[in-house]
């Protein structure tokens, strides 16, 4: 049998003779080696180890190696082997590890990234630590950690408070298991949900994104794991709804919507490292385009981490994009565009030793990549802290009951009601129910989800939630193919209860997820087929929609009571759901992603510039206009339903929108508040949405209605709260011709409601 690292000595006892070995090199007086020596600044001791590095060295700093999961590794006793991990990383060793422990449970997981780290720090000649990196996206992904509902659905609980939460406990979970570095949050936007990977957005809307992105970059950077906010840029939104390919937009359009996420993560939350995206950018690629790396990142917002590839993103600039002969010639591309590590694997960067050997690069050009990586291991205290010596902490926050109740938490505001005709929700005591549906008894997470995690699915949360009634179960199909053996029983099942409960909805790996994009938005197989026949029972019907994207509608929806939107909710999304269903929990979640009639309509986000003659109100031939007790949208372009949007147990009734007073000077903040009544007969919680419009006319026009600020707030039954918003000069401005933020005096009007339709408004004016 192969000796592991630590074979001779416990772990615990090795790792605290390491420790005590630095503490002593520290001392006053002791002779210690510039660049361990955590007293002196972060660019000395970079300077120092630099001038001490060979060209391979630095090298190695900018590549990774894939241990993880589904790549040919040795191991031994559920450890990599540590032959195979010296043989890789002894010689020059290595800047960063892959995913080595995604499927170990959690005391593994510390005792492999122990180990590599040993390799890193006492066996290679200058001890530089390697970064551990893993996804976190709604969880640390290391098997039986923690599962939240997934981005998409985290967003539609529109609270800020909740996912700082979440992510500090993201952050503990993460760093306790020895990964330092999480590839997240997503920051791309949902702007048209037939992408495979919308799940992993926190919507559409752009300064929503923004704000739930710093929230969770700060909470996870604060326990000391960096994040890589992901994939810049604009990787979802081609033509067509397919990802990784050339976008085709504007230097406007990429500043007013796809920039600002990413903005606020870099400049806000101060996030150590930026991942490129797959695509193309009006024909160069992100990996290998300096306008993005270089120009806005560095020059513009002063960032001052490191940037990454997705995954083989410098090897696609040859394969795919085809702008190089060769996967040297991309990594020298990539290089010098500002690209600092080729994730994940040794492959194309390894070979720019060779290209400064031919004058391709210079040795000086690939210094400027490896002092980034090495002054944020140094900020980190890597140096300092390269193990894990709380051995047994991981294994106590590995699913802590305090994590599954902000699991629960999360999911409960997620879900969002989207249709209660004759108030069928919450159920009324039913004697008997049944529970049908392709998703009612599976534990949908969606994409980047832990292994082996536990959760109740939807049929046995219902079945603990209503222990009085009869709760019988049938399938009826599945997600996809045409197979209808299961209606029969699922009639049967059907006929002899008081109601139905249709569990529908996606799949993460076949009607969603990475290389899943859809063509159309219908729910697939055989589930329409499905709802028609349920509906046609004489019963009351409920339709749950367990998806990671938004499905359309209109084949069915007339033809059922009620309509519950759960985007993948985490390990607790079943115990969520029937809190919802039986009236314990009042849904309060809102829509971040506009929810279309039909496909054809797509992409139809918030944010559109107005049109340029009458087609903004014309009809579709297929899709008469009908009347509609709203004025704001009163086209066959209405969505079935908008942004913003979510139904409750209770109702609220907007009025008194006012300000502090009516003119204001160009920099004075502009003072809003509105008044919001619950006129329900139970407390509930409203999420107010502030929206703002710029009624002058300029050079260029401006978007309507773009979303500026929200508030969650609980309000009681019968009562009234004053909630006041605060308006900035940067909230106003847009970007002129120059493409530089402008204000100028005039009319500008807000208006403030419960989704971006309804509500009340208001204006002021700039002088």
């Amino acid at each position: 049998m192969k000796r592991t690292l630590l074979a001779t000595l416990g772990t615990v006892v090795i790792l605290s003779l390491i420790n005590e070995a630095v503490v002593a090199q520290t001392k006053p007086g002791s002779k210690i080696l510039p660049y361990k020596n955590p007293a002196l600044p972060v660019e000395k001791r970079v300077d120092d180890l630099l001038a001490r590095m060979t060209l391979e060295e630095k090298v190695f700093q900018l590549c990774a190696l894939r241990l993880g999961d589904g790549d040919e590794v040795f191991k031994s006793s559920g450890v990599y082997s540590t032959d195979y991990v010296r043989q890789q990383m002894k010689l020059h060793g290595v800047g960063h590890i892959s995913c080595p422990t995604t499927d170990m449970n959690a005391g593994m997981s510390v005792k492999t990234a122990n180990e590599i780290q040993k390799v890193a720090v006492v066996e290679t000649r200058l001890g530089i630590p390697t970064i551990i990196n893993d996804e976190a996206l709604h969880g640390c992904r290391g098997s039986g950690s923690t599962s939240y509902p997934q981005s998409i659905a985290l967003s539609c609980t529109w609270n800020l408070k909740l996912m700082n939460e979440i992510s500090d406990a993201i952050g503990q979970e993460t760093y306790s298991r020895g990964i330092r570095q999480v590839l997240g949050p997503v920051l791309d936007l949902a702007r048209d949900p037939r992408h495979g990977r919308m799940e992993e957005t926190y919507g559409e809307d752009p300064v929503l994104a923004a704000r739930f992105g710093v929230a969770y970059i700060k909470g996870v950077q604060a326990n000391g794991v960096i994040c890589t906010p992901k994939h810049f840029l604009a990787n979802f939104v081609t033509a067509n709804g397919r990802e990784a390919a050339n976008i085709d937009l504007s230097e406007r359009a990429l500043r007013e919507i796809h920039l600002v996420p990413y903005k606020a993560a870099v400049t806000e939350a101060h996030t150590k490292s930026i991942m490129a995206a797959y695509n193309a950018v009006n024909g160069v690629p992100c990996s290998a385009n300096s306008w993005l790396l270089t120009d806005i990142l560095r020059k513009e917002w002063k960032f001052d981490g490191f940037t990454v590839s997705d995954w083989s993103g410098v090897n696609h600039s040859f394969t795919y994009h085809k702008v190089s002969n060769s996967f040297a010639e991309s990594a020298v591309l990539c290089a010098k565009a500002g690209m600092d590590v080729d994730l994940p694997r040794v492959k194309s960067y390894v070979q720019l030793v060779q290209m400064v050997k031919e004058g391709k690069i210079k040795e000086a050009e690939i210094d400027v990549n490896v002092k980034r990586v090495l002054s944020v291991k140094f900020e980190m205290g890597l140096f300092e802290h390269p193990y894990i010596t709380d051995t047994a902490k991981a294994t106590e926050l590995s699913d802590a009951p305090a994590y599954r109740n902000l699991a629960l938490k999360a999911a409960e505001q997620s879900i969002v009601l989207l249709k209660n005709d004759n108030h069928i929700l919450p159920l009324q005591q039913p004697k008997k129910i049944a529970v049908i549906g392709p998703n009612a008894n599976s534990l949908r997470l969606g994409g980047y989800a832990a292994m082996n995690v536990k959760g109740a699915t939807p049929l046995e949360a219902i079945r603990k939630e209503f222990p009085n009634a009869v709760v019988q179960y049938a399938k009826g199909c599945d997600v996809t193919g045409n197979n209808a053996a299961g209606f029969e029983e699922a009639l049967k099942v059907a006929k002899e209860s008081d109601m139905v409960l249709l569990m529908m909805g996606g799949e993460y790996g076949k009607t969603g997820g990475e290389s899943q994009d859809r063509a159309d938005l219908n729910l697939m197989g055989m589930q329409e087929s499905l709802i028609a026949k349920m509906s046609e029972l004489g019963k009351p019907v409920v339709v749950v929609l367990i998806d990671g994207r938004p499905v359309t509608m209109t084949n069915w929806i007339n033809k059922v009571d009620g309509v519950v939107m759960m985007f993948f909710a985490g390990e607790e999304g079943g115990n969520a759901l029937a809190k919802i269903l039986s009236g314990k929990v009042n849904p309060s979640g809102k829509l971040t992603v506009t929810i279309p009639r039909t496909t054809g309509q797509l992409p139809m986000p918030l944010l559109q510039r107005p049109y340029g003659r009458e087609s903004e109100i014309a009809e579709y031939p297929e899709m008469p206009r009908t009347s509609k007790s709203t004025s704001a949208i009163n086209t066959s372009y209405y969505p079935l339903f908008p942004f913003g949007y979510g139904l409750s147990y209770t109702t609220y009734a907007y009025s008194n929108l006012s300000f502090s007073k009516s003119t204001y000077s160009m920099d004075e903040p502009i003072e809003v508040s509105v008044d919001v009544k619950n006129t329900g007969n139970r407390d509930g919680e409203e999420i107010v949405q502030l929206y703002f419009t710029d009624l002058n006319p300029h050079a260029v026009s401006t978007i309507p209605m773009q979303l500026r600020s929200f508030q969650r707030v609980t309000i009681a039954a019968g009562a009234t709260e004053k909630l006041k918003f605060t308006l900035k000069r940067s909230d106003l401005e847009y970007l002129n011709a120059q493409l530089q933020p402008e204000l100028n005096p005039g009319k500008f009007e807000v208006f403030v409601g419960g989704s971006c339709i309804n509500g009340v408004k208001g204006a002021f004016q700039i002088r």
